[in-house]
């Protein structure tokens, strides 16, 4: 083919493709004044300190889930709580207030103090204490004599403060399975050892070690209310183990190569003070919006798009987890989409529900409860939409496309006519927040960004870090994908495992 036709084919087939991209933007009312502006107010809103981290169970989450359902309101959405906008559930909650430190001693003295948010962090569901104590070395804080492993076998801890690695080995001993390595069980293994305080580090062999973070996730059983629990950062891990002869590394290696422990006195102190308030059962709220569809027969389908509003809080009055990736994004995109339909006066044939979960952080609570609650039948809902940490990144991706391939084809297609920016993996089985609908046989799809999670559950994660092209890209993806279900434009599919 001669140079010139391939240029008038070249330039005839990009004026197709921009067509085509007009025609679809066009289609869809609303699409082109959905802004990144509008997504960054609210995101900057929500992950201030007014909020306080958004734990739930404390005001700041409380505050931050009356605002949204203000927001609902305002802009028209009808009521499909319990209580108007309000689902209710209960949760465990804790709050860690001040003072909150850790220091060093050597010689009955303090060599060094460490700052809250750097050097360390109390975990979620930590428990309260004063205490002055000698520091033990304690390997991954296991105790299983019967599989040849105990990390406690030869070291005295009693009302000593143990150190041990938050996860669990990536090894086993016999093909035996190790118990669970969530902090509550790892906690009360140590308490059951007389420890009085449990610091964690994480793996300094991993490929991309996790540094200090804010986490609720503590894992199923009694809360050890008398046992502090923090996570330390390596440099003050190191710190510790100065005099010991091996780093944390070394230690690590040793214990990996071996299948042995290597538990040691660290021959340091340390001074620990922790306050947390604790209660077993407190109340909190999902909130739940919607839009009636129009179709007389379709007004009784149901399209869910949702998110969780919940972080993990604040600690001591000194330092807060903003949150805005995680996941002041993903709400702040539920809200704008319900916006764009209510300013477009959109008519969905299909009725649109707008959901925001409580408590995803602590274990998945908040959306659990909703599909276990639905005020609507569970074989009613065509597909729901989930959306977290989807404000920074590099580029797309829409998870369990491998349970709902029909649904993710639909978002692939809609991508490449607009935001061309969604990769090809994908997974099954749901995740996070789609979890609970994936097990209800609810077809979904799950919108997050590709190296999202630099700054998870980090003080770091701000407004100031957000990837705005990128998080409107999405939400514009969502949009089309939640319109493009709300008119029927897509069937219910029987999900794949």
């Amino acid at each position: 083919m001669i140079p010139s036709m391939k240029r008038k084919i070249s330039i005839s087939l990009l004026l197709s493709i921009i067509s085509l991209t007009t025609f679809s933007q066009t289609l869809i009312p609303g699409l082109n004044n959905l802004s990144k502006d509008s997504l960054l107010k609210t995101v900057t809103f929500l992950s201030s300190k007014e909020f306080d981290g958004r734990n739930p169970g404390t005001a700041g989450y409380d505050k931050a889930a009356s605002f949204m359902a203000a927001q609902f309101k305002k802009i028209g959405l009808r009521p499909l709580g319990d209580s108007s906008y309000y689902q209710f559930l209960f949760v465990e909650g804790n709050e860690v207030v001040a003072p909150c430190l850790l220091n060093r001693f050597e010689n009955g003295k303090i060599s060094k103090e460490y700052k809250l948010g750097d050097d360390i962090v109390c975990r979620g569901f930590t428990g309260s204490g004063k205490i002055n104590s000698p520091v033990v070395f304690c390997g991954y804080g296991i105790c299983q004599p019967d599989n040849g492993y105990d990390d406690y076998e030869k070291v005295d801890v009693k009302n000593k403060i143990v150190m041990i690695f938050k996860p669990n080995p990536k090894w086993t001993i016999k093909d035996h399975s190790w118990p669970d390595d969530k902090e509550r069980a790892k906690g009360l293994i140590a308490l059951q050892h007389k420890a009085s305080a449990v610091l964690y580090v994480s793996l300094p062999n991993d490929k991309n070690p996790q540094k200090t973070i804010g986490s609720t996730l503590h894992g199923k059983g009694v809360q050890l209310e008398t046992l502090p629990q923090l996570h330390i950062s390596f440099a003050v891990a190191e710190e510790f183990l100065s005099k010991s002869g091996y780093t944390l590394s070394q230690l690590q290696t040793l214990i990996d190569s071996l299948k042995k422990p290597q538990s040691l006195e660290t021959v340091y102190d340390a001074e620990l003070e922790v306050h947390a308030n604790y209660i077993s059962e407190v109340k909190t709220e999902n909130i739940i919006g919607y839009i009636p569809g129009t179709d007389s027969l379709l007004k009784h389908q149901y399209v869910i798009i949702g998110a969780h509003l919940d972080h993990v809080g604040s600690q001591g009055g000194q330092i807060y987890f903003p949150g805005a990736n995680d996941n002041a994004s993903g709400s702040a995109a539920v809200l704008e989409i319900a916006k764009t339909f209510a300013k477009n006066n959109v008519k969905p044939k299909r009725s649109v529900i707008f959901i925001l979960f409580a408590s995803e952080e602590q274990g998945l609570m908040g959306s659990e409860y909703c599909a276990d609650h639905l005020p609507v039948p569970v074989d009613s809902v065509v597909a729901m939409i989930n959306m977290d940490c989807i404000g920074y990144g590099d580029s797309i991706q829409i998870g369990n496309g491998k349970s709902a391939p029909l649904l993710w084809k639909m978002i692939k297609t809609e991508d490449s006519l607009f935001t061309k920016q969604m990769v090809t993996r994908t997974w099954n089985n749901g995740g996070a927040d789609l979890g609970a609908f994936h097990k209800k046989g609810i077809p979904g799809a799950y919108f997050v960004t590709t190296n999202s999670y630099d700054h998870l559950h980090y003080i770091t994660d701000t407004p100031e870090t957000l990837n705005l092209p990128l998080y409107e890209s999405i939400t514009k993806l969502a949009y089309i994908t939640t319109y493009r279900l709300a008119m029927g434009e897509y069937k219910r599919e029987k999900i794949l495992k």
